[in-house]
């Protein structure tokens, strides 16, 4: 009896001693996670349950739409250079990724191009909070044809950008809002067809 006691005591310490050098570890995280947007812990566990039940990590990063059965290519371009003015975005261009591809690469490859879009000012101001930012910019819109012959359209997910760290500046994030928001109404429209 007295073998068991002395037992779960040493069992009891060693718990205490893992939970205290836990606490120590973990501490100045815990800390500095106060300091960061009031949202970013929804926004890393929406991220973590995609992860975990896609097994990509890509998924997370990506707001994404199939166009509806009947829309050609040149339908959901139309769209998109219609909706993205109408919101007020500058075209920059586009990228023929499948193009490019079969060029250079000599094989074949499903249809992927990239539309580039800007909104001067606010890229300037998200540049100028963090120069990080620049790697997001221009904005993106994807269209893609899937191994079934399906066309989807994506745009980057900015949740991480716009909640995962500090808050951004109240102005600067209600803007950088309503850009993700523009971009996932295009994406949406131009999925549907509607101009």
């Amino acid at each position: 009896m007295r073998l068991l006691r002395n037992l779960l005591a040493l069992v009891g310490l060693l718990a205490l001693l893992a939970i205290g050098g836990l606490i120590l570890v973990l501490e100045p995280y815990v800390y500095k996670a106060h300091s960061l947007d009031e949202a970013a812990l929804a926004v890393y566990s929406g991220a973590a349950r995609t992860i975990l039940a896609t097994g990509d990590p890509t998924a997370a990063l990506v707001y994404q739409r199939r166009v509806a059965d009947g829309l050609a290519v040149a339908d959901v371009e139309i769209a998109l250079g219609r909706v993205a003015e109408a919101a007020d975005l500058h075209t920059l261009g586009a990228l023929s990724v499948d193009r490019q591809v079969r060029n250079q690469a000599g094989v074949e490859f499903p249809f992927l191009k990239i539309y580039l879009f800007c909104d001067p000012q606010l890229a300037a101001d998200l540049i100028r909070h963090t120069t990080a930012m620049a790697a997001f910019l221009p904005c993106r819109i994807i269209l893609h044809e899937d191994e079934r012959g399906g066309l989807w359209l994506m745009t980057p997910n900015l949740d991480l950008v716009i909640h995962g760290g500090r808050p951004l500046p109240i102005a600067l994030q209600e803007r950088a809002l309503g850009l993700q928001s523009t971009l996932r109404e295009i994406v949406d429209r131009a999925a549907a067809g509607q101009a």
